[in-house]
């Protein structure tokens, strides 16, 4: 009932300065006026916020266009052959347009109702009758919230509507903020949060904590190529934070490992399934057609049948290869008929319908153990293993790019310190663009399918051309194109029930971002414009 009651109130902030509703005397009933009156109330709005973000039991709203964008790249196809993917196709195969935005509409309108709701939040909580250090936990972890939608409505869309207060239905057509406002105040949101949370000691899983505040700062840093302050935040979180590396790479995702050393924030789940607490992601990404005659068990009990999207590409496999990167490799990616990477007693041949999965592999990092799966109650999508966001291996990687365009001499050494985590000889000798090739590849193999990957290949700047990066991959002549094209690959091409051709439309003219869908044009009575291209 209490998350019933804040989803109202949070929805009801859309109308409050609206004049035209009947006022009516309400007793006994929580309005948006008469809560925040307790902590406990200010926790539980926050919590809802939280959730909201991360949304990792449902998969659609949130989950599915961050996977979609994954197929956007050179990482992830498709996968599922056996279904309708019209959610996934417009993006993934770079035909979009602002009236067929598949799953991108809804990060969109999702964000923004979390965002009012935020400012409603924020607005409310700073005249509650609680303490200020409880003010200070609540009014940062939802700066944090705010911050995070901004970052990834910037990143999808560009330029997009800015407002930091609660709006009524005669504000709500807002013109579209330049990209530099956008990040300008998520840069803000994000140290105010940090200064509110400097001083919670508590430390509490799944809660947004300063370290988060932080490690955003640096990401949002390196994606506006702010070097020093790219470097100034994340050298913050390496040498103060709580936080090391794990010893072993697959541990990361451990379902039995939430919240570990590394993880700066995670997306949390339960195994208590009852309350739809788990996450959805190892359901949608897992091998579509398990069947237990492939297990050696002949037991249906370690069958967990995924929808199977956003399977890896062989041409992700062989970054992997060329660096002989056999930890990663099978920590991120189980191709089909191999031992599932920690799990080979119980899976030692993983097989799956190659007539429903374009690529006969599947991503390791979501995947579920046979052992975990017997002991679910019930395997309905909802998995008990968190799902992380920030961690601190990419503290390491926006370092190294920030101290090469600094000129540092440490750039090595940073990318060095993450090699040796998975057995790898250090690189030495490498300077200029090989130097750079080499950190973009370090990202690209370190974190593989954790949300990075298209904002990354769209910033990134190919030291040959000077233009971002995935004008080199993408297009008819892109290299991505043109390997899936004359690949041999014997499940890629053997399986063409998903066009071979990936990538084939992209345009850099318009593809560096995704339209901003028609129908929020349309409600603002044309006042928010569309991207160029489109």
């Amino acid at each position: 009932m209490k998350k019933i009651i804040l989803s109202i109130i949070a929805f009801s902030a859309f109308a409050v300065s609206c004049d035209d509703f009947i006022e009516k005397e309400t007793r006994g009933v929580q309005s948006i006026e008469n809560y925040f009156q307790t902590a406990q109330e200010c926790e539980n709005y926050v919590n809802e916020l939280t959730h909201r973000l991360l949304l990792p039991n449902d998969w659609y709203t949130l989950v599915a266009p961050r996977v979609t964008n994954e197929m956007a790249t050179d990482d992830a196809w498709m996968g599922n052959t056996g279904q309708d993917n019209s959610a996934h196709r417009p993006s993934s195969q770079y035909t979009i347009t602002p009236d067929n935005m598949g799953d991108m509409n809804s990060i969109y309108t999702a964000h923004y109702y979390t965002i009012q709701s935020c400012n409603t939040g924020l607005e409310k909580m700073a005249e509650a009758p609680i303490s200020e250090s409880q003010k200070n936990q609540y009014m940062g972890e939802s700066l944090f919230v705010r911050a995070y939608c901004y970052y990834e409505l910037v990143n999808n869309f560009g330029a997009v509507p800015l407002y930091t207060t609660s709006l009524g239905t005669s504000d709500l057509k807002l013109e579209r903020s330049p990209v530099a406002a956008v990040y300008a105040q998520i840069e803000a949101d994000l140290k105010e949060s940090a200064a509110k949370l400097e001083n919670i000691t508590v430390a509490r899983n799944g809660r947004v904590n300063k370290w988060a505040a932080y490690a955003l700062l640096a990401r949002v840093s390196l994606f506006q190529e702010k070097w020093a302050e790219a470097k100034q935040y994340s050298d913050k979180v390496i040498t103060e934070g709580p936080f090391s590396l794990e010893a072993d790479f697959l541990n990361i995702w451990n379902v039995n490992n939430h919240n570990g050393v590394e993880s700066i924030l995670e997306a949390q789940s339960s195994s208590v399934q009852d309350k739809s607490l788990g996450s959805a992601l190892p359901t949608l990404s897992g091998a579509r057609g398990e069947d237990k005659k492939y297990f050696p068990s002949n037991d249906a009990g370690d069958v967990l049948d995924g929808w199977g999207w956003c399977m890896p590409t062989s041409d992700l496999e062989n970054a992997y290869l060329s660096e002989n990167d056999v930890v990663r490799r099978r920590s991120t990616i189980t191709k089909w008929g191999e031992a599932a990477y920690g799990d080979e007693v119980l899976n030692p041949t993983h097989k799956f319908s190659l007539n429903d999965n374009k690529s006969g592999r599947i991503i390791r990092k979501y995947y579920i153990p046979i052992a975990t799966r017997r002991a679910l109650d019930k395997k309905d999508g909802h998995l008990p293993l968190n799902i992380p966001l920030i961690r601190l291996a990419e503290m390491y990687l926006t370092r190294a790019e920030a101290n090469y365009h600094l000129g540092s001499g440490d750039a090595l050494a940073d990318i060095n310190i993450l090699r040796a985590r998975v057995k790898l000889d250090p690189k030495t000798g490498l300077a200029g663009p090989n130097l750079l090739r080499q950190i973009y590849k370090e990202r690209r193999l370190e974190l593989a399918f954790e949300g990075l990957r298209l904002y990354d290949i769209r910033r990134e700047k190919d030291p040959t051309t000077g233009r971002p990066v995935i004008e080199s991959l993408m297009g008819p002549s892109g290299t991505f194109v043109q390997y899936n094209l004359n690949s041999a690959d014997p499940y890629e091409t053997t399986n063409l029930r998903e066009p071979q051709d990936k990538g084939i439309n992209f345009s850099p003219s318009k593809n560096l971002l995704w339209p901003i869908p028609q129908l929020e044009i349309d409600l603002s009575g044309g006042v928010i414009t569309q991207n160029q291209g489109y």
